[in-house]
């Protein structure tokens, strides 16, 4: 006869409750270990070193997928080309708009293929470096205690336009000299603040060099122009939404699937964008406010200026000549 024969084995009897808290035991022990195991050091250092391993990985596949997709994009125009060239030598009647043809594809196809980018930064890229800098002088705000006003001053070549932030919610615009100064601390204290480089000053020196013609006169010329560029070149938002009232020296733009997905942060590049630009066509200080819109990737851009008898009579002429 077994050990056990004479052991009562019903559900609630106390042998039974001795092995369920046995197995009980056993199993907090191994969730403990899993536990430790999960939060040693070394056990983090190991994971945190095999994901930027594979973080790692993943941009140099990126790379190089961007870097074939444009090479692969040569080798097709440069096939057009000699395809091109050897019809135009069997096709004697057609031949001047086949060597054209086929010029255009080989100098096409040698210059996207030696034109290629060799390194890819990624928009998450990007947005840490700009975070980084936006945190830093939305503290010095924070630090100094000043006000919520965000104007974007026109400033000669090459700086286009400063940020100051004035200390005080009744203020005054500083002379243009005491903006080089990020602290700006003038004997009238009405005129202090801080002075930061906008965000939008560097990529409004790219869009200028970049911009076909001139800057737009007019607000709506030159509203249209920065848009553009804000979907078109920069590709910093998918879509650009526009409501401008030129007579009250207004205009709100709302963005979509914004490149910086943050839109509350300090000096955020779309916003210093457009202001910035608004700033320099308009020859006008901008205040600008920045709000989140209805949709988690959406920001709504607010420009105030002071408006000009000129700016409501470049308009009209605009509308009446596209009319």
């Amino acid at each position: 006869m077994s050990r056990s024969a004479g052991r009562d084995e019903s559900p609630g009897s106390p042998a039974r409750k001795r092995d369920a808290e046995t197995d009980a035991d056993v199993d907090d022990r191994d969730g403990e270990a899993d536990t430790d195991a999960a939060t040693d050091p070394e056990t983090l250092r190991a994971q945190v070193r095999r994901l930027q391993q594979e973080n790692d990985r993943l941009r140099r596949e990126y790379a190089r997928t961007r870097r074939l997709t444009y090479r692969r994009t040569a080798l097709a125009l440069g096939l057009v080309g000699v395809l091109a060239l050897a019809a135009g030598v069997l096709f004697p009647t057609t031949r001047s708009v086949l060597f054209a043809l086929g010029g255009t594809g080989l100098f096409g196809g040698v210059m996207i293929y030696y034109l290629t980018p060799g390194r890819f930064l990624t928009a998450s890229v990007g947005e840490r470096v700009y975070e980084s800098a936006s945190e830093t002088e939305a503290a010095i705000c924070a630090e100094l205690g000043v006000s919520d006003h965000r104007i974007y001053v026109p400033r000669a070549s090459p700086v286009t336009a400063t940020l100051f932030v004035p200390q005080h919610e009744q203020y005054e615009l500083p002379p243009g000299d005491d903006l080089d100064t990020v602290f700006v601390v003038p004997d009238d204290s009405a005129r202090r603040g801080v002075a930061f480089t906008p965000t939008g000053s560097g990529l409004f020196r790219d869009f200028r060099s970049t911009l076909t013609g001139s800057l737009g006169r007019s607000p709506a010329r030159l509203v249209d122009q920065l848009t553009d560029a804000l979907v078109e070149s920069f590709e910093l938002v998918e879509s650009a939404e526009r409501d401008l009232d030129v007579a009250n020296g207004r205009l709100s733009v709302e963005t979509t699937g914004n490149t910086y997905a943050d839109t509350t942060e300090f000096d955020h590049p779309v916003a210093s964008f457009l202001a910035v630009g608004l700033a320099n066509g308009l020859d006008e200080p901008i205040v600008v406010e920045t709000t989140a819109g209805e949709n988690p990737d959406s920001l709504v851009v607010t420009c105030r200026w002071t408006p000009s008898d000129s700016d409501t009579s470049l308009s009209e002429a605009e509308a009446t000549a596209e009319a």
